[in-house]
């Protein structure tokens, strides 16, 4: 790939740049394969979420405005219904409906805003699956670096939820790149996509819908963003950068534009997007593997009245750690006490341990509430670079200690095509999985429209066609 350097001038020029220049043959092998991954987890995460309750009302709000046909389907409808921006917003929202979409250790969910972006509005472009998969690759790469130069645990330590923060940024950049946007129009997309910018955590505070809600706002503010950019609505062209008003200095008292283009176009953060094994956020995953593997090691059924000790880094424990009240589904999501107590009774933590009747469960409850949370300064030096973590039992009259330097689903240990087809039929049985894995895991040759179409069709409707 050839970019002119001419018009590198600051940071925000030279991801325009990358991004209005990014061809398909530019993408290493691996990256492609992990898009195409990507594309297969993130739909069957925003199937499954197409029945809850937020997205729901979300979609209902959005129907409000629509004429009944549209440019694009809202996951596990038959047909578009929607403009493709609203599609985004629904669609963003139901992925991360119930924390079973990817994530990056930049402390951020890329998947639930990038694609559900740039499938709508490759859907309304009929776009090529090979012009989708290199849109995403922008978008995923661009939301990741933003979030790694603001400093990922600072800015979340101000409250900040960087998936609503540098979403907008990943959802244009891959807006941009189906539109084939100038360099200078995406530059004012990126503009226009970090004046948006936000998601504070305060939904942490008693479990609300908001923060289902920050993915797809993300996902929405990218698409209007690119769609105004190619209109000739201008945006700031030093959102980064500029001293008064730029997104680093505005968001982190840390931050450090250099990851923003360093070794831009070699080196590619997404290939180290985690995908979920467990339902929950990602920060509690390798704390489920060691409550898991510590489970196998003492025996079941799991000995309730045994002492359990978690070892935690201060982010985790801010975000994380709080005491355990049953409450709503998010706030069991989020509670380390919640989802290694499950672990430890239930040997799992799956959408099943999130059900209202599991929420209260008594034994869950008393176990989450008398846990030890201890506070480790060596976790704090591996975090995030490394999600480690470790879970201890007093067995016998000593403790057992399982540590867990990076959980199952990341990149370390990763869940490839197969693992991510039966997460999807696990979570999905009313669809063919094996004919939307096969689109997904082969994108480039098939029909975006047709895909997003094959979301909202059954199993038995298939079939008889």
């Amino acid at each position: 790939m050839n970019f002119d350097r001419r018009a590198i001038a600051a940071p925000t020029r030279e991801l325009a740049n990358w991004i209005a220049n990014l061809r398909y043959a530019d993408l290493p092998p691996r990256t492609r394969e992990v898009v195409r991954i990507a594309v297969l987890d993130t739909v069957g995460a925003g199937v499954y979420g197409y029945s809850t309750p937020w997205a729901q009302m979300l979609l209902e709000w959005a129907r409000r405005g629509a004429a009944g046909s549209g440019d694009a389907h809202v996951w596990g409808d038959a047909k578009p219904t929607l403009r493709c921006s609203d599609a985004a917003l629904v669609n963003g929202t139901a992925s991360h409906a119930f924390e079973l979409d990817d994530y990056h250790n930049a402390k951020l969910h890329p998947g639930a805003v990038v694609i559900p972006a740039a499938i709508a509005v490759a859907e309304k472009l009929d776009a090529s699956g090979a012009d989708l998969v290199t849109a995403i690759a922008a978008g995923y790469e661009v939301m990741i670096r933003s979030s790694l130069a603001l400093n990922p645990s600072a800015a979340r330590l101000r409250g900040w939820h960087l998936t609503g923060v540098c979403g907008p940024f990943g959802a244009a950049a891959a807006c941009a790149s189906l539109l084939k946007l100038n360099p200078e129009q995406t530059a004012w997309a990126l503009g226009l996509a970090g004046t948006q910018g936000a998601g504070l955590w305060a939904f942490n505070a008693d479990g609300t819908m908001s923060k289902r809600l920050h993915a797809g706002k993300a996902a929405h503010s990218g698409v209007l963003a690119a769609e105004l950019a190619q209109l000739g609505f201008t945006g700031p062209t030093q959102i980064y950068e500029t001293e008064d008003g730029g997104v680093l200095k505005a968001f982190s008292d840390s931050s450090d534009p250099a990851p923003l283009t360093l070794d831009l176009g070699a080196v590619y953060h997404l290939d180290k997007t985690s995908i979920k094994p467990y339902s929950c956020c990602g920060s509690t995953h390798s704390y489920i593997d060691a409550a898991l593997a510590l489970r196998r090691k003492l025996g079941t059924p799991w000995d309730a009245t045994r002492r359990v000790r978690v070892g935690t880094c201060k982010v985790v424990d801010v975000q994380c750690g709080f005491d355990y009240a049953p409450s709503s589904v998010l706030n069991a999501q989020m509670s380390l006490r919640y989802t290694v107590a499950a672990g430890l009774l239930d040997g799992q933590v799956l959408p099943a341990q999130f059900t209202d009747a599991k929420l209260a469960d008594p034994a869950i409850t008393a176990l989450a509430g008398k846990m030890e949370l201890i506070p480790d300064p060596q976790l704090d030096k591996l975090y995030p670079r490394d999600f480690a973590a470790w879970v201890a039992a007093e067995h016998e009259g000593k403790w057992e200690r399982v540590d867990i330097m990076n959980p199952t689903g990341s990149v370390h240990v990763p869940i490839d095509a197969r693992g991510a087809t039966e997460k999807f039929r696990g979570i999905n049985s009313q669809l063919d999985a094996d004919a939307i894995a096969a689109a997904a895991l082969a994108i480039e040759q098939h029909s975006v429209r047709e895909f997003a179409g094959m979301l909202g069709t059954p199993k038995s409707q298939r079939a008889a066609a």
